[in-house]
């Protein structure tokens, strides 16, 4: 277990009142390889059965149309790369907060390649941009879940506590603690966050006690929302202006039984998107774009 421990500077509360606000969004579309990709491991809801590419097309299609139309985001469209069938799942290459974008290390070596097109989009959007080069550490950015406040970091197959020590050193203002993730689960595969107040968090007894140990680490009091299934607890909240909250989450033909529980966020717009294919790959909601708050300069 690792924790830093942090003052509560300008930074981190600037960092509160502007949790979910977003201008930009990096996407990666669909290769054809994508539909023969190797299955992840961690594909807790996809199991082996393979993916039906059209239909990861058409899902893609409506997602980057939410982006668009109901965040009313600026969406960067990387093309396809048919050398990286996972390269779809760009949530994964960076860990971004303020104007500091961290470069991942995947565990999986093959997909090292793909950080480069993202690399440079970040460039371009003139972010501070800092890479893991320390070859001994790995880090998923679907492992690493931001609150406003803190980060929490998954110690799992995917990444190390190597990764989780380059989350502290890129962003300082923050506090910074580990959770073990056993299995082959992500952390993001079972929480994300329903604004900076709470923690949306799956049933299962890895999420609990993850939960449990994001409790002990912490000197903020958040509130759960808990949901049947583990996979519908990846979400994506957004603010639009200054008092409308968007959530972002798994359908009700996929979930059913996990819908429900999100009619208790008072005010909130739910806006539910579908994402089978990619999870057939381990990928979740918001490890299908990378969300960035970039005030265009003048």
């Amino acid at each position: 277990m690792m924790g830093l421990v942090s003052f509560v500077t300008k930074q981190t509360m600037a960092s509160v009142s502007s949790f979910g606000k977003y201008t930009h969004a990096i996407v990666r579309c669909i290769p054809s390889s994508f539909g023969t990709a190797e299955t992840a491991a961690d594909a807790s809801d996809g199991g082996a059965e393979p993916v039906d590419l059209a239909k990861a097309h058409r899902q893609y299609g409506v997602y980057t149309g939410i982006l668009r139309q109901k965040l009313g985001l600026q969406v960067i469209e990387l093309a396809a790369d048919e050398g990286l069938p996972c390269s779809t799942l760009v949530g994964d290459l960076a860990v971004i907060q303020g104007d500091t974008a961290l470069l991942t290390r995947p565990w999986v070596p093959s997909r090292r390649d793909e950080i480069s097109s993202v690399k440079k989009v970040l460039e371009e959007l003139k972010l501070r941009v800092v890479e893991v080069t320390d070859e001994g550490a790995t880090l998923d950015g679907s492992d690493v879940l931001f609150t406003g406040r803190e980060f929490f970091v998954g110690i799992s197959k995917w990444t190390n506590h190597r990764g989780a020590e380059m989350v502290a050193d890129a962003f300082r203002d923050f506090a910074v603690s580990t959770v073990p993730v056993s299995g082959t689960l992500h952390l993001r595969s079972f929480c994300s966050m329903a604004g900076s107040e709470t923690v949306v968090i799956g049933s299962s007894d890895v999420a609990k006690k993850a939960m449990k140990t994001m409790e002990q680490l912490t000197d903020h009091h958040y509130e759960t929302l808990t949901v049947p299934d583990d996979p519908a607890a990846n979400c994506i909240y957004a603010r639009l202006g200054q008092k409308s909250s968007v959530l972002l989450h798994r359908s009700a033909e996929e979930y059913p039984n996990s819908v429900q529980p999100f009619q208790k966020l008072p005010d909130y717009t739910l806006i539910p998107a579908a994402c089978t294919e990619v999870a057939k790959l381990g990928g979740t909601l918001s490890s299908c774009s990378l969300l960035i708050n970039k005030k265009l300069e003048i």
